[in-house]
């Protein structure tokens, strides 16, 4: 047996039989045809598993939906679905994955700040394509692991059962969850937090003493977000967080701030959802849009449009946030007059995304200026030196 070999315990269906999404259309159009965002502007209770079950040939790790995979040598090669898993990967030590679905989600920038840890994201290969993802790019790059949801490819990629099974037989096994976002109907078992689908992915790469060291790190920068969170709900800032996929937007797909780790960063913040008491709806279930004068009727206190991420601040302000305030209607907005427009985070983010992102937008709701976690300390548990 060679070290691609594997086993799916006996009486796990890998995807199972759960409620299809199909026929979707996204909101806007998209550069990339059918993903599960808009197209980008281009300026619960999990099952406990503390520890990898040992086996007589390997190690087997548990995840939900793919059931029990035993691997029976640590894997080497990787691809990720996206941005969440890739940056987990990179706080674990690993190589960059060496595809991603969409490798312009996945913003490296956020690095930056972190002493000797940087990744060449156009070296990653882009799964997604002009007839979707195509099986021969899994044959081609020849990976341990594929850690990424087999129902999204079938969901989201148009992929059959067949084409998993395949997969699984032909190169390596699927190992991932949908963990974003909690607003697919056909998702409907469970949604692991950031750090629960973190330890698993830990496990599958026997690499749980960065993850307890970042499980650490990540339990002090909570208890300083506790020092700036305001107590009373009430003093808390209210925020529409839209996605805005031009440099001239005058409607936008509504978010509504749900479980998924997509949100994890204004959760953790307290932030009040100006949506989630209007009859606005999450783009998810409808693909619906709000325009200005919706928001005019709303006013929340804070904009933060997604879809930005590639620009720097300056570059927002230049464009987006300049459209918004010559504009007849967008101009009457309380926060484009009170300058409170922002960037409002990515889609997908790992444990260093995560304590990046948030630390920033800290900084936008909270007027906190000054570092909130040891970024040494994170370039120390990369590398390995706990």
């Amino acid at each position: 047996m060679d070290r691609r070999e594997y086993i799916v315990a006996a009486g796990v269906g890998l995807a199972g039989a759960v409620a299809g999404c199909s026929g979707q259309s996204e909101a806007g159009t998209n550069s990339d045809g059918t993903t599960d965002e808009p197209a980008e502007s281009s300026t619960s209770a999990a099952e406990s598993t503390p520890t990898a079950e040992p086996t007589e040939s390997g190690y087997a790790v548990s995840m939900e939906p793919v059931g029990e995979v035993t691997f029976e040598s640590v894997p080497e090669v990787w691809v990720a679905n996206n941005g969440s898993w890739a940056d987990m990967g990179i706080a674990l030590g690993l190589d960059a994955p060496e595809g991603v679905w969409l490798p312009s989600r996945y913003h490296t920038q956020y690095y930056d700040g972190i002493p000797g840890v940087s990744v060449d994201g156009n070296s990653i290969q882009e799964l997604w394509g002009d007839s979707g993802v195509g099986k021969e790019q899994f044959y081609e790059i020849d990976a341990d692991i594929h850690v990424m949801d087999p129902n999204f490819l079938q969901r989201r990629g148009s992929w059959e059962q067949s084409d998993i099974d395949e997969i699984e037989s032909q190169v390596a096994p699927f190992f991932g969850n949908s963990i974003f976002s909690t607003g697919y109907e056909w998702h409907d078992y469970t949604h692991y937090t950031l750090y629960e689908a973190f330890e698993k992915l830990s496990q599958a790469f026997q690499r749980t003493d960065r993850f307890e060291a970042f499980q650490s790190l990540h339990e002090e920068f909570q208890t300083s977000l506790d020092d700036i969170v305001p107590e009373a709900n009430s003093d808390r800032p209210e925020v529409a967080i839209m996605w805005a996929g031009s440099d001239e937007p005058t409607s936008f797909s509504p978010y509504l701030i749900e479980d998924g780790t997509s949100f994890k960063q204004w959760r953790d913040l307290g932030v009040r959802d100006a949506f989630a008491e209007t009859d606005v709806r999450d783009f998810h279930s409808d693909r619906g849009k709000v325009d200005f004068e919706t928001l005019l009727d709303i006013d929340p206190e804070y904009l933060l449009l997604r879809g930005q991420e590639t620009k720097t601040r300056a570059e927002f302000e230049d464009t987006v946030v300049s459209f918004l305030e010559s504009d007849e209607t967008g101009s009457e907005l309380t926060a484009v007059q009170n300058g409170n427009v922002f960037r409002g985070g990515p889609l997908y983010q790992g444990p260093i995304t995560n304590l990046v992102v948030t630390e920033r937008a800290a900084s936008q709701v909270y007027d906190v200026d000054r570092e909130l976690f040891d970024r040494q300390r994170v370039a120390d548990i990369v590398a390995g030196d706990l």
